[in-house]
């Protein structure tokens, strides 16, 4: 089972159990079936400010991924570490399950385009 470690360091009311079943599912989809993720929900100055440390972009955005192990083989017996996302309740309002597929995507190593696309779609 992968173990999802969710923070809510935002001011908003996040449906945390919601977060982690679809994150589970969209994770079994993809064929990973035991690791380790995290999901936090921040304010729009935190997010911001992850934003501009690690893209170089100042302002807020719905999404930030911080993939770890991904999907690279790993030796026997280490836990998968997935790495987290970072979601801003106030940039995607009650819209969170698209922003948080498509985290999960990108933490696996999945880039924008249409194939991308049909993965989201076929969890939402």
């Amino acid at each position: 089972m992968v173990d999802v470690e969710v923070e809510n360091r935002s001011a908003a009311v996040v449906d945390e159990p919601g977060a982690v079943a679809l994150a589970r599912e969209v994770l079994a989809g993809e064929g990973v079936t035991a690791g380790e993720l995290g999901i936090a929900f921040v304010g729009a100055g935190e997010m911001q400010a992850l934003k501009r440390e690690h893209l170089g972009v100042d302002e807020p955005t719905d999404v930030l991924s911080f993939p770890i192990d991904g999907l690279e083989p790993l030796p026997t017996g280490e836990p998968r570490a997935l790495g987290d996302v970072v979601l801003c309740p106030e940039v995607v309002g009650d819209d969170w399950r698209w922003p948080l597929v498509h985290g999960l995507l990108h933490l696996l190593g999945h880039e924008h385009g249409s194939a991308m696309e049909a993965r989201e779609r076929a969890y939402l």
